[in-house]
C-alpha cells in the first residue's frame, strides 16, 4: 500500500453527510495553546467542533494542545512529516519558512484583532502569503490575529529613550527588530517560558498581546502595561496538510473553511472585547495601565517606521513590497 504520510484515524462505517456516503476521519491537530486560553476557547476548540457537527460526524479531531504532540517552533514539520494532520501554527515561529508572512509582526498597523484578522483572512484567501503556504506543503484553512501588542514591564516605558538597552522579549525576527529600533535588545522567548523569565529577571519588558496576559498569568509579575501602542501583531494559521485536505469531499472542504472564516472573525472580536475588562481588572489590583501621551506615540512612531522598510529590503524577495502595501491598504481601511 502507498505510503501517504496519512496518519489517520479510520472508522468503520459510514455517515450521512450532504446526500452522500463518506468515510469519516479523525485528524491529529496540534496547538501549542492550552485549551483554557481565549484562543482555543474561542478559536480552535470552536471550529472543531463546529466542523464535526456540520459534518454530522464525518470529520472529527484528536487536540494535541500546550504542545503536547510537538513544540510551537516544530508544528508546520509535525503536519508535513505526518506526525500531525494539522496544526494551528504561530506564524512568526516559523518565519524561515513562511517570511512573507511575518508582515503581521511589523509594528504602527492594524489598531484592533478584528482589522487586523479581515486584512489577514483576505491575504490568505489569494496571493503571496498563501502561496508561501502552500509551497510548505499544508493548506491555510483560517487565520486571525492577536491584539497589538503592548508593553508590559516592571516600570513605565515611554520615549525611546527609556528603551535603551533593556532586554525585551519578543515574538520573533520581526518583532525583535522593533525592539531594536526603540534602543532594546529583542529576545525571543515561547509564551509558556515568560512568566520564568520575567521572574528571573531575564526581562526587563515584555511585547505581549493583552487578551493573552491571564492565560500566561503575566498581571502577577509585572506592574505597568501600555494600552494604547501599536509594536506588532500576531498571526494565527489552521493549516491542514495539502494531501489530506485535496482528497477530502468537497462538502467536508467547504465546511472547513466556511466555519474557518466565521470563527477567524468570531475569536478576533472575543480577544478585542476582552481587553476591556481586563484592563479595569487591572487597574482595580493596582497595576499602572497607561496610555502613551502623542508626544510618546509620535517619538516612538518615528522611531519605528523604519521597521517596515528594513524588513522588506532583508527578505530579499521581491513580492515583499507588494506584501507590505497590501497590508498596509488592507489595514488601513
Amino acid at each position: 500500500m502507498k505510503h501517504t504520510n496519512k496518519l489517520i484515524a479510520t472508522v468503520a462505517g459510514t455517515f450521512a453527510f450532504a446526500g452522500m456516503a463518506v468515510q469519516a476521519e479523525t485528524l491529529r491537530l496540534g496547538d501549542f495553546q492550552s485549551t483554557s486560553h481565549i484562543v482555543s476557547v474561542e478559536g480552535t476548540s470552536k471550529w472543531m467542533a463546529g466542523v464535526t457537527e456540520a459534518t454530522d460526524g464525518a470529520i472529527t479531531f484528536e487536540h494535541f494542545p500546550s504542545q503536547q504532540a510537538a513544540k510551537s517552533k516544530a508544528q508546520l514539520d509535525a503536519v508535513k512529516s505526518g506526525i500531525l494532520d494539522a496544526a494551528l501554527l504561530g506564524a512568526s515561529y516559523h518565519a524561515d519558512a513562511l517570511p512573507l508572512n511575518s508582515v503581521v509582526g511589523l509594528p504602527g498597523y492594524y489598531g484592533s484583532a478584528e482589522e487586523g484578522t479581515v486584512a489577514l483572512q483576505t491575504m490568505l484567501g489569494e496571493g503571496p502569503l498563501r502561496d508561501e503556504i502552500l509551497a510548505s506543503g499544508v493548506t491555510p484553512i483560517f487565520g486571525f490575529v492577536l491584539p497589538p501588542y503592548q508593553v508590559l514591564a516592571k516600570d513605565r516605558l515611554g520615549m525611546p529613550a527609556e528603551w535603551d538597552g533593556l532586554d525585551v522579549r519578543t515574538s520573533g525576527s520581526t518583532q525583535a527588530m522593533t525592539a531594536r529600533a526603540l534602543g532594546g535588545v529583542g529576545i525571543s522567548i515561547p509564551g509558556p517560558e515568560v512568566y520564568t523569565a520575567i521572574e528571573r529577571g531575564r526581562l526587563d519588558a515584555v511585547l505581549f498581546p493583552l487578551a493573552s496576559v491571564p492565560g500566561y498569568k503575566l498581571n502577577e509579575i509585572v506592574s505597568h502595561i501600555s494600552t494604547n501602542g501599536s509594536f506588532g501583531g500576531y498571526s494565527f494559521i489552521m493549516v491542514v496538510r495539502t494531501d489530506l485536505f485535496d482528497g477530502l469531499s468537497d462538502e467536508a472542504k467547504t465546511a472547513m473553511l466556511e466555519l474557518g472564516n466565521e470563527t477567524a472573525v468570531h475569536v478576533a472580536r472575543a480577544q478585542d472585547a476582552s481587553v476591556e475588562g481586563l484592563i479595569e481588572e487591572w487597574k482595580a489590583d493596582g497595576i499602572d495601565t497607561y496610555e502613551f501621551t502623542d508626544e510618546e506615540l509620535s517619538s516612538i512612531s518615528d522611531s519605528l517606521v523604519a521597521v517596515s522598510v528594513d524588513w522588506a529590503e532583508r527578505l530579499q524577495d521581491d513580492k515583499a513590497s507588494a506584501v507590505l502595501e497590501a497590508y498596509r491598504e488592507l489595514t488601513s481601511k
